[in-house]
C-alpha cells in the first residue's frame, strides 16, 4: 500500500536557522546552509523518519510579512503554499537575537490559520540560553522548544511533540506491478543553463503550477527546486538548478554553494535540459555548462528559448532570425553535443513546451537501450575500420564489442593491445554505433580491453 504522509512546514524570519533544520529533519544536505540572509527562496521539500513514522517536511524561504520587494512578496507567496499544505507548523527563532515587530507578526498570522503551532527557539547551546529560552513565550505560541538544530540539541523534544499531533499515514491505492514499474522508470530531469535564461519560467510550464520563483533579476533561484509530474503514465522529475556563471562573476557565499549543489544535481539526473537564450546566442559559459552535462554522461536536450523574441518583426529593421542557420551556428559552438536534438520554445508563453516531454521520454527511452552482444557483433563485422583517420601506429587489432552497461550506454571493445583507443577511432566507432542503432541524445562511453 502506499500512505498519504502527513506534512510539516518550518516558517520563519531570514537567518534563522531554518534550512538548517530542515537538514537535521532529513538526515542530508538538501538546502544550502549559510551565514547570509535569504538564502532559501523557493520552498523544498523532504522526508523524514521518527520513532517508525514519517512524514514530509517543508524548508521555506525567510518570510517578512508586508515586505513590498519583488522577491520577499514571492517568498512569502511560496510559503503560504507550504503553510495551507501542512498538518503542523514549526515557527524558528533566534536565540541570539531579540523578538521583533516582525516575529510577532508573523506569529499571529501562523496562529490564525489554527493549525498545531510550534515555536523552535534555535542556537540554544547551554543550559543557561536554554533558560531564557523561556522569554520567547511572548510571542503567544505555547509549545516552545530550544534547541540547536546544528548539533541536534534538543530536536527530539521537538519531534515527539509534532509527531504527537500529526495525523497517522493515510494508505492509498494498492500499488500494482505497473506502478513499480512506472517508479523505477521515473525519468529524473535537470533544468540547466546561465543564470536568467528562463529555467524557473521552465519549470512553472512543464509542472503546470507557479512552483518556482521567477524574476527578472539573474540568480534568483539559489536552491535546487524539484517538482514531480506524472503525464502519459510516464513519471517525470523535474529539477531546476541554480544559474551557473563563471567563477570570477560568483561573489556571494550562497551562489558559490548553489553553482557546486547545480553540479551535483545535475550528476543525480538522467537527462539534462541545456537551456539556451535565443536573444545572446551560445555564449562560452553555455559551452561550459553543456560540457559539464556531457562530461558526466547525461543525457541531453538543447531548448533554445525566448526563439519568440527574435523571430518576430525586429525593431532595428532587419530580417528576423533564420531557425536553420541560428541550428548550425549553434551546433557550431556546442560539436560535442552532435547526438543531442534541439528544439526551440517559448517558455513564457508555453509554446512547444510541450515538445519537451516527447524529448526527455525519448533520449531517457535511448539511454536505457541495451543492444545484445550478438547484434553488436554482426554489426561489428561490417564496420570498415580502414575509413577511420588514425595513424598505423595507434591502430588496434579488434575481435568483437559487447555493451557493458546503460545510462549511459558504455561498450567494451576488445583488441590485442591493452592502450586509451585514439580519439578518432573512438568517433569512428561511436558514429556508426549511431547510425545503425540511434542512441539519440545520449553520450555513449567506449572502453578498450585487452582480450
Amino acid at each position: 500500500m502506499r500512505a498519504k504522509l502527513p506534512t510539516v512546514a518550518i516558517v520563519g524570519r531570514p537567518n534563522v536557522g531554518k534550512s538548517t533544520l530542515f537538514n537535521r529533519l532529513i538526515g542530508r544536505r538538501r538546502a544550502i546552509v549559510g551565514d547570509e540572509p535569504g538564502i532559501t527562496r523557493d520552498r523544498l521539500y523532504g522526508q523524514l523518519e521518527w520513532g517508525g513514522r514519517h512524514a514530509r517536511v517543508i524548508d521555506t524561504g525567510g518570510i517578512i510579512p508586508e515586505d513590498k520587494e519583488h522577491i520577499p512578496s514571492e517568498i512569502f507567496r511560496q510559503a503560504r503554499v507550504a503553510l495551507e499544505e501542512a498538518d503542523a507548523i514549526v515557527m524558528v527563532v533566534d536565540a541570539r537575537t531579540e523578538l521583533a515587530a516582525p516575529d510577532f507578526e508573523l506569529s499571529r498570522l501562523l496562529m490564525r490559520m489554527g493549525k498545531p503551532l510550534f515555536l523552535a527557539v534555535n542556537k540554544v547551546d547551554s543550559e543557561k540560553q536554554e533558560a531564557e529560552a523561556e522569554n520567547f513565550r511572548q510571542i503567544g505560541i505555547e509549545n516552545v522548544f530550544p534547541l540547536a538544530a546544528e548539533h541536534g540539541r534538543g530536536v527530539d523534544d521537538l519531534l515527539d511533540a509534532v509527531f504527537a499531533v500529526l495525523p497517522k499515514e493515510e494508505p492509498t491505492t494498492e500499488v500494482t506491478e505497473e506502478h513499480r514499474e512506472e517508479d523505477r522508470e521515473e525519468i529524473k530531469v535537470a533544468i540547466i543553463g546561465r543564470p536568467n535564461v528562463g529555467k524557473s519560467t521552465l519549470l512553472n510550464q512543464l509542472t503546470g503550477t507557479a512552483r518556482a520563483i521567477v524574476s527578472p533579476i539573474a540568480g534568483t533561484t539559489r536552491d535546487a527546486v524539484d517538482e514531480m509530474v506524472r503525464r502519459d503514465g510516464k513519471t517525470y522529475r523535474f529539477i531546476d538548478t541554480a544559474g551557473i556563471r563563471r567563477k570570477g562573476k560568483t561573489h556571494l557565499m550562497a551562489e558559490k554553494l548553489s553553482v557546486v549543489m547545480a553540479r551535483k544535481h545535475l550528476e543525480a539526473a538522467d537527462v539534462a535540459i541545456l537551456l539556451i537564450d535565443a536573444t545572446e546566442g551560445v555564449t562560452a559559459i553555455d559551452a561550459t555548462i553543456a560540457g559539464y552535462a556531457h562530461e558526466s554522461g547525461r543525457s541531453v536536450v538543447i531548448v533554445i528559448n525566448k526563439w519568440d523574441l527574435v523571430i518576430g518583426k525586429r525593431e532595428d529593421g532587419k530580417k528576423p532570425a533564420d531557425r536553420g542557420l541560428f541550428e548550425q551556428q549553434a551546433r557550431d559552438q556546442l560539436k560535442f553535443l552532435s547526438y543531442a536534438p534541439m528544439l526551440f520554445i517559448s517558455a513564457a508563453s508555453g509554446k512547444n513546451v510541450d515538445k519537451v516531454f516527447e524529448q526527455v521520454e525519448l533520449v531517457g527511452k535511448e539511454r536505457r537501450k541495451r543492444i545484445p552482444t550478438g547484434e553488436m557483433n554482426r554489426f561489428l563485422k561490417h564496420v570498415d575500420f580502414e575509413r577511420a583517420s588514425v595513424p598505423a601506429s595507434k591502430r588496434v587489432k579488434i575481435y568483437y564489442l559487447t555493451q557493458a552497461a546503460v545510462s549511459p550506454p558504455t561498450f567494451i571493445l576488445f583488441t590485442d593491445r591493452p592502450v586509451k583507443l585514439h580519439f578518432s577511432y573512438e568517433r569512428f566507432l561511436e558514429n556508426q554505433i549511431r547510425k545503425a542503432f540511434g542512441f539519440v541524445g545520449t553520450p555513449i562511453w567506449i572502453k578498450n580491453r585487452a582480450r
